[in-house]
């Protein structure tokens, strides 16, 4: 177990980060407008499985690879940001919704998944992250630093659903009466596909020095 002070440390840093929009905000922010606040936390849950990937992987040390590894680096980085552009460009081409129509479908729900899953599993910020932040927590005469970095990788995750879900929800709720404008959903369409292609680009520049 991390010691309890280090530990309490940790909650309050990562709540700081996590209430400090990132790219996973904006993508669940712009989700939930679009589609409503059930695909917004369908979204959320996707993106924490990726978390979990990322938790086990700094848990054996595949982290500390990736970032060390030029190859894998880069494989990771052009793999994210190209599916990011791709979300971008199928938003553009999107039709407008029609506003007397249900606003999440069944298919539209499991793609929310899927895109958040793949977002993260695919952000090398991500696993960065995980390397860099997580150490500064660990006390190694506390004992194994796996079941220590997995206990914290899991309560971050364990706040991230919490506050993720928060941003999901106002945006949600909020994005039932703006939807119904058509001049809106235009702006949304432009809105949510600069947004994705944006954070395409910024991946596609992401180090890992």
């Amino acid at each position: 177990m991390p010691d309890l002070t280090l530990w309490g440390l940790f909650v309050v840093a990562s709540l700081v980060l996590l209430l400090t929009p990132g790219p996973a905000v904006l993508f669940i922010v712009a989700r939930s407008i679009q589609q409503g606040r059930t695909a917004g936390l369908v979204s959320v849950m996707g993106i924490h499985l990726g978390t979990i990937v990322h938790i086990v992987a700094a848990a054996i040390g595949l982290s500390a690879l990736i970032v060390s590894s030029a190859l894998a680096f880069a494989i990771v980085k052009y793999l994210g940001a190209a599916y990011l552009v791709w979300m971008g460009i199928r938003t553009f081409m999107a039709k407008e919704l029609d506003p007397e129509l249900p606003v999440v479908a069944a298919e539209p729900l499991r793609r929310a998944f899927r895109d958040g899953f793949v977002v993260n599993l695919f952000n090398p910020k991500t696993a960065i992250f995980f390397l860099a932040f997580l150490p500064q927590f660990v006390d190694p005469t506390r004992g194994a630093l796996h079941w220590q970095i997995l206990i914290l990788g899991l309560t971050f995750m364990g706040l991230g659903i919490m506050s993720d879900a928060v941003f999901a929800l106002v945006a949600g709720t909020v994005g039932d009466f703006l939807r119904r404008s058509r001049r809106f959903q235009q702006f949304l369409r432009w809105f949510s596909g600069t947004s994705f292609i944006g954070l395409g680009a910024t991946a596609a520049l992401a180090t890992n020095k």
